[in-house]
């Protein structure tokens, strides 16, 4: 969701007087529900492609009918998806044809699938094909100002933030735990930033990551303010933008995280940075060369990944950090 916001950018500043809508399922929907260049949002249920399901596939092309929209822009690589949009009555429809998937589109964005190309980029493919201009869009998340004011109160003293968040890697679409760098690395890593930025340490995560939240906190010798779950979408992004760093595995918070505006490192092992960093111009990707599957996370990892042999070290993700941030 967060790597399709380039899209929505490119559509705005094409047809500035028209009305979008943005179809997104349940789960993601708060991230995006306020966004100032969206005019509704077309709740598509908890499911992570709603097409998937017969019920869903019904109640999808229903929802679109009764929308009476002149174009549809679809980022999905599904023939579902692509039947869904040819059924839905929307005379212009453009979308990405991976491998001939895209045949209900009136206009079409072929891309190859084994290319490694950056997910915000393929994305972009379709207002490229609609004649439009991409240049200078990236991924945003604006922060809400009542989310600000509720983060700030939550925030005690004036020392930078240092935000950390070990978790991730699982949500409806996907659950892939191995992209996950190990709690004793982030621990590491956290304690000596910490002390070199003369930060306060936040340790963020979701509602049912307590266990790799406190497999970091038995490793740490720094103090950490804790949000385990008690946090919006919304605030999350507003308490990046608040830091001084955020620093996360390959996940939808660290993607939020640059996407507001927050100086973002993402730690990546089995996933590809070209595909997957943050498309964001104040991030960095921390990633050893490794191999990865050729077709992109919807593979899985390679069986024999091992984070010790395979992934970043403390050392190599201290001295690119300290290197990216500003004196």
């Amino acid at each position: 969701m967060v790597l399709a916001t380039p899209v929505l950018q490119a559509l705005r500043r094409a047809y500035p007087t028209a009305h979008i809508t943005w179809a997104i399922g349940s789960w993601s929907r708060p991230a995006i529900a306020r966004h100032p260049l969206l005019d509704s949002i077309l709740d598509t249920g908890p499911a992570a492609l709603p097409v998937k399901t017969p019920a869903g596939f019904v109640r999808f092309v229903r929802g679109l009918r009764a929308g009476h929209y002149d174009l549809a822009v679809s980022l999905v690589r599904s023939p579902l998806m692509s039947l869904a949009l040819l059924l839905s009555g929307i005379p212009h429809r453009a979308g990405l044809d991976s491998a001939g998937r895209g045949f209900g589109y009136t206009i079409r964005a072929a891309i190859d699938p084994l290319q490694p190309r950056h997910e915000a980029e393929i994305y972009l493919d379709v207002p490229r094909a609609l004649g439009l201009d991409v240049s200078g869009c990236r991924a945003n998340i604006p922060v809400d100002a009542a989310d600000l004011e509720r983060v700030r109160a939550l925030l005690p003293g004036d020392k930078p933030l240092l935000i950390i968040n070990p978790a991730g890697g699982r949500n409806p679409g996907m659950t892939l735990d191995v992209k996950r760098w190990p709690p004793g690395h982030f621990a590491a890593l956290a304690d000596r930033l910490a002390v070199k930025l003369d930060a306060r340490l936040v340790l963020l995560a979701g509602p049912g990551d307590g266990a790799i939240i406190a497999a970091v906190q038995s490793r740490l010798q720094t103090p950490a303010q804790v949000f385990l779950g008690v946090l919006s979408f919304g605030e999350i992004a507003a308490l990046a933008s608040l830091s001084r760093l955020y620093i996360g595995n390959d996940t939808g918070l660290t993607h939020l995280a640059a996407a507001a505006g927050a100086p973002t490192a993402m730690i990546l092992g089995p996933s590809d940075p070209a595909r997957y960093a943050p498309f964001t111009d104040n991030a960095l990707a921390l990633w050893k060369p490794a191999r990865v599957q050729s077709g992109g996370v919807a593979q899985g990892a390679p069986a024999d990944w091992d984070w010790t042999r395979d992934g970043i070290s403390v050392d190599e993700a201290e001295e690119r950090l300290l290197a990216f941030l500003p004196e």
